[in-house]
This record gives C-alpha cells, structure tokens and sequence, in this order.
C-alpha cells in the first residue's frame, strides 16, 4: 500500500518538477541583477502602441491574477515606442495609474489597447485619453480631480526613472519586457507557442523560487 502511494505521489509530482528542470538560463531567461527586490515581483514593461502587448494582454493579466501569495504585480507602461508623441505616453501612463486607484485598471487598458489596435483611432491629444477613459467607467470628476495628484504623479515619475535606467543598462530594449525579482528577464520568444499562458506561468513560479 505504500509503495502504490509513493508511486501516486512521484507521478502528480512529475509534470511540476519537469516543468521546473525544463528552464535554463540564456534560454529561457537571463540574469540581468546579482540582487533581488526585497519582495516577490512579476513586472513588465509594454506599450498600449505595442500590437505583441496588446495580444497577450489578457493572457498576462491571467498569469497576474494566479501569482503565489504575496507577489506583486506592476505593469508599467513606456513611452518610447512610435506611433505617438512621447507626451501623448506618458498622458497615457497617467491615466493608466490614475485608472488603476479608481479600481478600473483592467477596463482602461482593454479601452486604450482596443482605441488603437482595434478602432485604429489616434490619441491626438489629452482630451481623447481623457474621452476613452471616462467612457471606461471612470467618473469625470474623479479624472480632473485626481489627473495631477502627487502620489499619481510621482508613480508617473518612478516608472519614467526604472525605463530610463533599464533602457540605459540595455535590459530594456523592445516591448513586451517581463522581469521577474528585478533579477531574471523572461525570453518570451521561447515560451511554448502551443501553450504559452501555462508556460509563461510556469516559468515565472521557477523563477520566483530562485535565491
């Protein structure tokens, strides 16, 4: 009887250890930081101009939401891609922030990707973020409000000072850019293309156990 349920045990435990055993560095990923964050993170980097960000974004938002208990999640958005003025980005950035207080984060950025890659509507200025957000279910008061809070602010100003200094370091080169502990860049181009949101989840919980 007990070695039928060491033999029921070794077979459940062998899809996760060979999902895990599977992942090399300068494969999968690569080490970008000898140090770690203080706390558990999944972070990445896109561009509501990105059509790859804009593809999988619903497939990152399901890995985010079946994160180990106490990880975080960041999603931050960067304003050098083409397709728009650096300003019109970063206005985008804000939003998207702004969005995200109001418990609208998801909405918004479905309403901004689907703005340009499914309407193939231009944001010529801040009154059309403003117009697209709104009708993402955010009030319009709370909007003018809340656009040039400080704390919304400086979110704005941290994400502008990561891309610069990852952008610089060369770790950040293109969209979309997934790092995991601040130490570990994913290569998405080797994920599974034939089952790549289980894939992608499980790179990721590898990565997370790595000291």
């Amino acid at each position: 009887m007990k070695k039928l349920m060491f033999l029921l045990a070794t077979m459940l435990l062998a899809p996760a250890v060979m999902a895990q055993s599977k992942y090399e560095e300068g494969v999968h990923y690569e080490v970008i930081s000898e140090q770690g964050t203080a706390k558990p993170e999944l972070k990445e980097f896109f561009s509501f101009y990105c059509p790859h960000c804009n593809s999988i974004d619903s497939l990152v938002q399901s890995v985010a939401k079946t994160l180990p208990e106490g990880t975080v999640f960041k999603k931050y958005h960067v304003d050098f891609m083409g397709g728009a003025s650096p300003d019109i980005q970063k206005s985008l950035t804000v939003a998207m922030i702004l969005a995200k207080t109001q418990g609208k984060g998801e909405e918004v950025t479905k309403a901004f990707f689907n703005h340009i890659h499914k309407e193939h509507k231009a944001f010529a200025s801040d009154a059309d973020i403003r117009e697209v957000a709104i009708t993402a279910g955010i009030d319009p008061a709370v909007y003018d409000k809340n656009l040039n809070n400080f704390t919304i602010k400086s979110q704005a100003s941290l994400m502008q000072k990561e891309q610069n200094a990852l952008s610089k370091a060369r770790v950040l080169n293109s969209v979309p850019t997934f790092i995991v502990n601040g130490r570990f860049k994913i290569d998405v181009a080797k994920l599974d293309a034939k089952n790549m949101e289980q894939d992608f989840k499980n790179l990721v919980a590898f990565l997370l156990k790595q000291p």
